[in-house]
């Protein structure tokens, strides 16, 4: 059994994305870039104006007030072809170009408009008010890194780059293999009074979206291992990961690695010194990445979001420890000492201290329903105090 940063390393090592693809940039959201964004043009093109009002010579400015002639319009998308001489302005619009000539925009509530004539009566001070060419980036810069995801704000800068498609990582191919006869679909579980509702596999499959995964299959499988041996070959068949929930125990119905012997298994790790979470292994079977997740709802999730969300993060083409960002809280109440497994408790916010749930049960699933916090504690540490820092992962 080894440790969690151990198991942590061993991810990181061995998950690698599995290839890229070029993709439409109004459909990149929520991807990873491949390549790097480069402006093919620049931002502005041009000198361009950053308020609504008159393009003006700074020296007609030099005596005021100043009487000048208004002799056209400039719009953003077609500007004025022309130039502005001597006792002329221009009316101009945000965006627009600045016509030769023209040195400064004076906002339009600073000017007195008498027909044709602009009449300004004070010096609108240092600003400029224009945008010039280049300001923002030139043609060749880059403007998103490589390994970036595709959020709101590179999506802008991406399509300000003047660029269709965008090179990025396939998303992973996931299959998840819910393993046990006690298991039943949500809303069909009341007709068996043996039954219990399949949870575990709807939130690792909510949390595979979430970093990245593209789920292709969902399958809950009894403890049949001939029928098991069949849905773990089509697995790995099709999908660059699989889960597998459950059946990782010494029990005579325990399948979950037995299901994959005959494709070989080649185990990465088998089991992690964690609480909860213990079962939780990572293999490798015809050159597939395998990983099995307890079959209590807080272990599956919490192993979930500490091992698999990396490994996701990975596969899709980001930094595995962007899944891992820690930070320092304080703690609402205090925290028993650790026994000889690492701990994560189930937390919450409370104003800006940490709550951590007593009742920490690993199959609990109305307390991880208010969790929105993981509090880590240390392999055999001490009590933690009421108001001492702890660290904590968004869950």
């Amino acid at each position: 059994m080894i440790s969690f940063d151990e198991a942590l390393e061993r991810v990181c090592a061995v998950a690698r994305p599995p290839g890229t693809e070029s993709v439409p940039i109004d459909a990149a959201a929520g991807r990873v870039l491949a390549n790097p964004v480069i402006a093919r043009i620049a931002s502005p093109r041009c000198d361009v104006s950053a308020m609504d009002g008159y393009a003006v010579r700074d020296a007609d400015l030099a005596t005021l007030p100043a009487r000048l002639r208004v002799i056209g319009e400039s719009f953003a998308g077609s500007g004025w072809s022309g130039s502005i001489a001597e006792g002329e302005c221009l009316r101009i619009f945000t965006g627009a170009p600045i016509p030769q000539g023209a040195d400064r925009v004076v906002i339009q509530e600073n000017v007195r408009r008498d027909g044709d004539v602009a009449i300004i009566e004070q010096h609108s001070g240092k600003a400029r008010h224009i945008r010039e060419r280049g300001g923002d980036f030139e043609q060749g810069n880059e403007l998103v890194r490589a390994g970036r995801m595709l959020d709101k704000r590179a999506i802008v800068a991406a399509a300000a780059a003047d660029i269709a498609q965008v090179e990025v990582f396939k998303r992973p191919r996931v299959s998840i293999l819910s393993t046990g006869d006690e298991l039943a679909e949500p809303g069909s579980a009341v007709e068996r009074p043996d039954a219990i509702p399949d949870s575990v596999s709807l939130g690792v499959a909510a949390l595979v979206d979430e970093w990245g995964g593209s789920i292709v299959d969902r399958q809950r499988l009894r403890d049949d291992l001939p029928a098991m041996e069949r849905a773990a070959t089509q697995a790995i068949a099709s999908s660059d990961l699989v889960l597998v929930t459950g059946g990782a125990s010494v029990g005579e119905r325990d399948f979950a690695k037995a299901m994959f012997e005959p494709a070989g298994l080649d185990f990465i790790f088998s089991k992690v010194s964690i609480k909860p979470g213990k079962p939780v292994w990572l293999g490798r079977s015809e050159g597939v990445l395998v990983m099995g997740l307890p079959g209590n709802p807080t272990s599956a999730l919490v192993t979930a979001r500490l091992l698999l969300a990396p490994l996701l993060a990975r596969l899709s083409g980001r930094d595995a420890m962007q899944a891992l960002c820690w930070r320092s809280a304080r703690l609402a109440g205090p925290l028993k000492e650790c026994g000889p497994r690492e701990t994560f408790h189930r937390a919450r916010w409370s104003g800006d201290e940490v709550e951590v749930f007593a009742f920490q049960d690993s199959s609990a699933q109305r307390v991880l329903a208010n969790a929105d916090l993981l509090v880590r504690q240390r392999a055999n540490s001490p009590e933690v105090r009421t108001g001492n820092e702890v660290k904590v992962l968004g869950f």
